[in-house]
């Protein structure tokens, strides 16, 4: 449980750095990669203590590596782009929904079985991102401005 703790203090703070930066003029790319690099330093350490079975094998290397390029990479590209629209903390309560997704998915997909209580937690979930959306805010979020790439010269 307090491991839990720990990442999910770390994730918000991993968000709030990275629309803070973005907030001060740093560009998404550029503000995610920061914060990204200095995570994966921070876990070099632990990739030398656990990370043979990585090497293992060319299949292992090969589904490691699809982790980091396609869910990973790409989910982070689009968080990041979330980020210059909706305030840190929307962003990070929205994430909610990737593990009930990735319940459905996996009951859709590769016929998991999902307990009571699991659909129990999905419709949670469901219910918290409802309040969420419906629930007014006390003040309204300016969207981040992004510079227009395509145009610069």
């Amino acid at each position: 449980m307090g491991l839990g703790l720990v990442a999910g203090a770390t994730y918000a703070l991993y968000s709030w750095s990275a629309h803070r930066l973005m907030g001060r003029g740093v560009g998404r790319a550029a503000a995610m990669g920061s914060v990204f690099g200095l995570g994966g330093l921070a876990l070099l350490p632990v990739l030398a203590l656990t990370g043979a079975p990585l090497l293992a094998s060319p299949q292992a290397f090969a589904v490691g590596a699809y982790m980091a390029l396609v869910p990973m990479f790409l989910g982070y590209v689009l968080f990041g782009l979330g980020l210059t629209r909706i305030s840190a903390s929307a962003a990070t309560t929205l994430t909610l929904a990737v593990p009930a997704v990735a319940a459905v998915l996996a009951v859709l997909v590769i016929g998991e079985r999902l307990p009571l209580l699991g659909w129990l937690g999905i419709a949670g979930i469901g219910l918290s991102l409802l309040i969420l959306a419906l629930a007014p805010s006390g003040r309204e979020v300016e969207p981040l401005a992004v510079p227009d790439v395509a145009a610069a010269p």
